[in-house]
């Protein structure tokens, strides 16, 4: 498909800086086929079904932003997925001033060495030392803020927790799943009073979600990796609620691709570890998942065209321009939508 058909104008001004407080005060454009409702996510409980699961991405976010010198320039790097224990792929700021075997020192003790470059010019940096990579990243490095955030402004302390979900518990993720900070422990109470149960698998969320989609066509678009997990039993459980009538609703794209990717034909969810690039658009026929709680994402992005997939995308040409029009609050510290296929 051509990616211009993803294309609408958004205001720079909808671009949430700073998450709503507290998290579930946030607004939700409810859709349902081709219904608008404008909700809060506090009425999450009401809108959901006794029976229905949410599923949660646990993944944890780890301060994958450096900042280092390599020899007299100055060296960016971003790390977005792990290649072994001491080594990550990157990408780099001024990466044409870096090459193979090249030392850059982040600062406080933090030195890696570039091994190799992929196609798309990332670097895998090897990070010396015996320290766990996780400890010189927490010293040395910053909350990696997506890049139409950290263009306005810069990462302070209250990132730390406030691009971190309260799920958070498998550290490896450098961008949040953003549609769970809109969670709290009185919006849980209230979900469990209504009957909707509650599921978590693990995806690693890398960089490469903000990438732009350069190609003209989707066909063209190369899709970056992520790790995942989900166990036997998770799987086990997912499936026997499907079964007993329960729709399972993915809290987040993340929760939604890894599900898909973990479901076969049947529409039976396996257990999956591995690594996935699934790269979904409309024309796509999901396999498992029966609704999303996402928030709102930028124009030509892999995200909406996910969200066109699951709704069609004169449904969500149509709720998007509502949000613009109503003041909704853009991408990851914005407000939520819940979405519900006829």
């Amino acid at each position: 498909m051509r990616v211009d058909l993803f294309d609408f104008d958004l205001p720079t001004d909808r671009i949430a800086l700073r998450p709503a407080r507290p998290r579930d005060s946030a607004r939700m454009l409810l859709v349902e086929g081709e219904k608008l409702s404008d909700r809060k996510v506090l009425d999450l409980p009401d809108v959901l079904r006794p029976g229905d699961i949410l599923v949660f991405n646990d993944t944890r976010v780890i301060p994958a932003q450096l900042e280092g010198m390599r020899g007299e320039a100055r060296v960016g790097a971003t790390l977005h997925k792990r290649e072994s224990l001491r080594e990550w792929w990157a990408f780099v700021r001024n990466a044409k001033r870096v090459r193979d075997g090249d030392m850059i020192e982040f600062g406080e003790g933090v030195k890696a060495s570039a091994v190799a470059r992929d196609l798309e010019g990332a670097i895998l940096l090897h990070f010396h030392g015996e320290e766990p990579v996780e400890l010189l990243l927490e010293r040395a490095g910053q909350m990696p803020l997506p890049p139409y955030i950290a263009s306005k402004r810069g990462t302070d302390e209250s990132d730390h927790t406030d691009y971190q979900t309260m799920f958070a518990r498998e550290s490896g993720a450098v961008a949040a799943p953003t549609a769970a900070l809109h969670f709290t422990n009185r919006l849980i109470e209230a979900l469990d009073q209504r009957g909707v149960g509650r599921e978590t698998l693990t995806l690693h969320v890398g960089a490469g979600t903000f990438l732009p989609v350069k190609s003209d066509d989707t066909t063209n678009h190369r899709m970056h990796s992520e790790f995942g997990r989900i166990d036997q039993s998770t799987a086990d459980r997912l499936n026997m609620a499907k079964a007993a009538g329960g729709r399972l609703i993915a809290v987040g794209t993340t929760s939604l691709r890894l599900i898909e990717s973990a479901a076969d034909d049947e529409g039976q969810i396996q257990p999956f570890d591995g690594d996935t690039a699934i790269f979904i658009t409309p024309g796509y026929r999901f396999k498992a998942v029966d609704g999303l709680m996402t928030n709102f994402h930028l124009p030509r992005s892999t995200l909406f065209m996910l969200v066109s997939a699951l709704m069609g995308l004169d449904v969500m040409k149509s709720a998007y321009a509502h949000a613009i029009e109503h003041g909704y609050r853009f991408y990851s510290y914005g407000d939520s939508s819940l979405l519900l296929p006829a």
